[in-house]
């Protein structure tokens, strides 16, 4: 057979075949993912550590949990949530306001962009079950009810790095010929940050910011543990814990699961509308 021939009668190449439209490759993920948590409830897991009350084993099945947190009603869960929540918000306004700032500094003054990443690489490997015993030491104990400054601090320490790394490489990218044409009309860097450098930042920074929605909720749990409150995600888990309520542990776990979600999912709906120039992900051909 002819070269010419081939060319024709050659099958595509995989990455310009359709690919599968994202939404349905989410549904069934989720739907393989509770697939094998029913199956793992419902099999040789289902007896291990079963709670006094007899409500399932380590693994409870989705039922059991979805059936247990009704009955712990919406204000168990609205009354732990919300401080936990606050104290996500405070540390993620704190965490990515200091990023965001540090990178500034950094277009402004680019001697410091050693001694900024070595800061944002410092917050990032420091363990937080290790620093955070010092950090509620330091801050002690909230009033009861209100948010611990521990979970505010390692909320905003486990956003940190990657809305500096987002935002440095969003500050970056910026268009040479537009920079450009700010020195010729007589501006500086502090011109080109505000009327080039940040626009072009932010798809970048708008896309750690949607990494940094769930890490900060995770950070305040992580904090509740070791910050000395009665109220939140992490003592109500702790709780349920010590009194071996494995159903109701699940449920607070999803409940964690689903108010991260909801904040990456918010994020991602303000950047559609921030950048609607930036790329989206391609429902066709790759």
């Amino acid at each position: 057979m002819s070269r010419t021939t081939d060319i024709f009668t050659t099958k595509p190449p995989r990455a310009e075949r359709r690919a599968m439209d994202p939404r349905l490759g989410a549904l069934i993920g989720l739907v393989a993912v509770v697939a094998f948590w029913w199956i793992s409830a419902d099999t040789y897991l289902s007896q291990v550590g079963v709670s006094p009350t007899g409500e399932g084993g380590s693994i409870p099945s989705p039922v059991t949990v979805v059936s247990t947190m009704l009955n712990d009603g919406a204000a168990f869960y609205a009354a732990n949530v919300s401080v936990t929540l606050t104290e996500a918000i405070r540390g993620y306004a704190w965490g990515n306001g200091l990023a965001v700032l540090l990178a500034a500094m950094v277009v402004l003054i680019p001697r410091l962009e050693g001694l900024v990443m070595q800061i944002a690489v410092l917050s990032y490997c420091i363990p937080l079950i290790a620093i955070g015993p010092i950090i509620s030491i330091v801050v002690g104990p909230p009033p009861s009810g209100d948010p611990a400054g521990t979970a505010v601090f390692l909320a905003a320490m486990l956003v940190f790095f990657t809305t500096v790394i987002g935002a440095l490489l969003g500050l970056k990218a910026a268009d040479t010929a537009s920079l450009e044409i700010v020195t010729v009309y007589g501006g500086g860097r502090w011109k080109q940050l505000v009327k080039v450098r940040l626009f072009a930042a932010l798809p970048s920074l708008l896309n750690s910011l949607k990494i940094a929605a769930p890490a900060a909720f995770l950070g305040a749990i992580i904090g509740e543990y070791l910050g000395g409150v009665d109220a939140g995600i992490g003592p109500a888990l702790v709780n349920a814990q010590q009194g071996l309520l494995v159903p109701r542990a699940w449920g607070l776990a999803l409940a964690a699961g689903l108010v991260s979600g909801f904040g990456y999912f918010l994020v991602a709906v303000v950047s559609r509308f921030v950048v609607p120039w930036a790329p989206k992900p391609s429902k066709g051909n790759r």
